[in-house]
């Protein structure tokens, strides 16, 4: 049976931006846009303390510059609304990820959850790339010498060698890994691949090797670049230890835009700060945002992004045509695009 009407949690600015692809979505589907009852932030609780919200679209400008150890006053109210909500169904979030502990709370309540997955692969893509193409180049160090007016030719080095003869670790086949794989295959690299499930990604044109999570040590004493694009997972958390960095070469570089937690950072810092490890990109880090007293800061063979890597202009409408999509499949009782699950 076709839902009638439901009560959606969003923004003002989000309803404002988003309100017309909504209403085109719905009635694209035969639905009247005037079904979706939009609660804002500003809404009051019934006697109860409770709300009648039955759906939740949480847009960027509600989290802003929140993170998961900094929640500030316009999501916290957000959150609260949520809890106090005994019939919320689903919500769609805008990350790719479901690691705030919002999500989890709300999955073990039976909310569906929807994540933006998929809506900024080209951008997350983009960024490790160019993080990628920095440190084969050298950038670090050329900024430095910038700074220092200093003209610091790589002429004669031999530590300059072409992507084409190097090789890849690609940590977590989803939008973002393999749109990354496809685009590092295409300037020559050999690529090896991690993830959860090696059946659902043979070895094919792109992969020399699949390997599962707990069976990819082999790969890493010949690999150049350790990227990690995986979810954070019960599994994923604390993977890129002390041991995995040992078994890196010393000439290898380590690229980020996971999450922070699956990398022991501890155990970075002190592979850099012997230089065990040549480098690394870093856009995600634990905690977040990165403490001003943090030596990461500092060490000149890293380059530090502030979990940007995501982020572009457009992004919020990409999110906004899933939630749309998602939205017309809720009314019909059809399958969520992006929906995650407790592990």
């Amino acid at each position: 049976m076709m839902r009638q009407q439901v009560h959606l949690l969003i923004s003002q600015e989000g309803y404002k931006t988003y309100q017309d692809r909504i209403a085109y979505a719905l009635n694209g589907a035969g639905l009247d846009p005037c079904q979706v009852v939009p609660v804002h932030l500003e809404a009051n609780p019934d006697r109860a303390g409770h709300y009648p919200i039955e759906v939740a679209f949480l847009t960027r400008d509600v989290t802003g510059k929140s993170t998961k150890g900094m929640v500030l006053p316009t999501l916290q109210r957000y959150y609260d609304m949520l809890r106090n909500s005994p019939g919320l169904q689903w919500i769609q979030g805008h990350s790719a990820g479901i690691d705030r502990p919002i999500f989890k709370e709300l999955l073990a309540r039976n909310v569906r959850v929807t994540t933006g997955s998929g809506a900024n692969t080209s951008s997350v893509v983009q960024t490790a790339l160019a993080g990628i193409l920095a440190l084969s180049r050298h950038f670090p160090e050329m900024a430095i010498a910038q700074k220092e007016h200093r003209w610091a030719t790589m002429i004669g080095r031999d530590d300059l060698p072409l992507l084409s003869v190097q090789s890849a670790v690609i940590i977590g086949l989803g939008p973002i890994g393999l749109e990354l794989a496809r685009v590092l295959k295409y300037l020559g690299m050999s690529l090896v691949g991690v993830t959860f499930d090696p059946k659902k990604h043979p070895v094919n044109d792109i992969f020399s090797q699949i390997y599962s999570f707990d069976q990819f040590d082999a790969a890493l004493a010949k690999t150049d670049y350790l990227i990690l694009a995986c979810p954070l997972t019960q599994e994923t958390t604390g993977l890129i230890d002390q041991k995995r960095l040992s078994l890196l070469p010393k000439s290898a570089y380590l690229i980020n835009v996971a999450r922070g937690e699956v990398v022991d950072q501890q155990a970075l810092v002190s592979a850099l700060q012997k230089q065990e490890l040549a480098g690394a990109f870093l856009d995600v880090f634990d905690p977040e945002p990165l403490p001003i007293d943090s030596v990461l800061w500092d060490i000149p063979s890293v380059i530090i992004s502030p979990h940007t890597a995501g982020h572009f202009s457009g992004l919020g409408d990409e999110v906004a045509k899933i939630f749309s999509k998602n939205l017309v499949a809720y009314f019909q009782n059809q399958d969520l695009i992006n929906e995650a699950y407790l592990k």
